[in-house]
């Protein structure tokens, strides 16, 4: 068997089809399937079991699976290193994120890198969901991730950066948008606010905080991201509770952890129609990076993660 058939066979597992993993390599099905029949033929046992729409892998197959991906991971792992060894500062970081935690999280940092690491290649990559994002981090495929932390995941190691606290975005004649601090229980119990993405872990987040409240709130309009919750806000589409980013004026608020202006001068919407009034009793969110492994990681993709935790914190370096 060689490392090509187990790559590939990782990835049929994964696609649960022949076809899908064909078009992605740029080769036919029959290729693809040549090397699966390689692998059966050298363990002696059958590790696809075919079905009407895909495959799946049988039990001797799932032993393979998990044996070769982590495998293959620690080759990879291996020899980005040894690049980083030949070429120094050269090499790649390769990170998950959205463009809302590029903007808000990450974009003096990316500055500071780039200027620092020039020689470096900063992939940013988006991924649908978090256990997408751990599944990449475990198959070697990426570096960092970004995410709003949540229970222990076996293989991957979680950093807290920053916790975020909660705020209702409105516009700037609402009712509310005076108010120093918001009550969920009191004002927001009966109103129909703009959901956070449904299967996100910041509104699994915010769930569960509420229900340590015993409220749970109601939704009419549903985001893909935080930016677009706080623009139809400001818009005046509906309310929104939303996490506090960076460089977002709130009253009340400090620089401290989270970034958050509470300059007037200083913040770049204060000339919008949106007011962020605090949520106090709801606990913040917590954010940071996700990795395989701290001790691990290339000295490049360490170098980003340090810095971006540095600015998050105030102390850049």
């Amino acid at each position: 068997m060689t490392l090509d058939d187990l790559r590939v066979f990782v990835a049929v597992c994964r696609a649960g089809s022949l076809s899908s993993v064909a078009r992605e390599l740029g080769c036919t099905q029959s290729a693809v399937s040549q090397h699966v029949k390689r692998l059966e033929r050298e363990t002696g046992v059958a590790l696809l079991e075919r079905q009407p729409r895909g495959v799946v892998p049988t039990q001797a197959g799932r032993v393979l699976e998990t044996a070769a991906a982590e495998g293959i991971s620690g080759l990879d792992l291996a020899v980005r290193q040894l690049r980083d060894l030949v070429d120094g500062e050269s090499g790649y970081v390769r990170v998950a994120t959205g463009a809302t935690t590029v903007r808000h999280f990450m974009s003096e940092a990316v500055v500071a890198y780039r200027r620092r690491h020039p020689k470096v290649n900063l992939e940013f990559r988006t991924v649908s969901s978090g256990r997408g994002s751990f599944d990449a981090l475990a198959d070697g495929t990426l570096d960092l991730a970004w995410i709003t932390l949540g229970p222990p995941v076996r293989g991957i190691e979680q950093r807290p950066v920053v916790e975020l606290p909660w705020v209702l975005a409105v516009r700037a004649d609402d009712p509310l948008a005076e108010r120093p601090y918001v009550d969920v229980d009191a004002d927001l119990r009966d109103v129909r606010l703009i959901r956070l993405p449904p299967n996100s872990a910041s509104a699994a987040h915010l769930d569960a905080a509420c229900a340590e409240l015993g409220v749970r709130l109601a939704h009419d309009t549903s985001v893909a991201d935080w930016d677009t919750a706080l623009l139809l806000a400001e818009l005046g589409v509906g309310r929104a509770v939303v996490p506090a980013l960076p460089g977002r004026s709130v009253p009340g608020g400090s620089d401290g952890d989270t970034g958050i202006a509470r300059d007037p001068d200083r913040n770049p919407d204060r000339n919008r129609d949106l007011r962020l009034i605090p949520l106090p009793a709801l606990r913040p969110l917590p954010v940071g990076w996700a990795v395989r492994r701290w001790d691990a990681l290339s000295p490049p993709a360490r170098a980003f993660a340090d810095l971006v935790e540095g600015f998050r914190r105030g102390a850049p370096g």
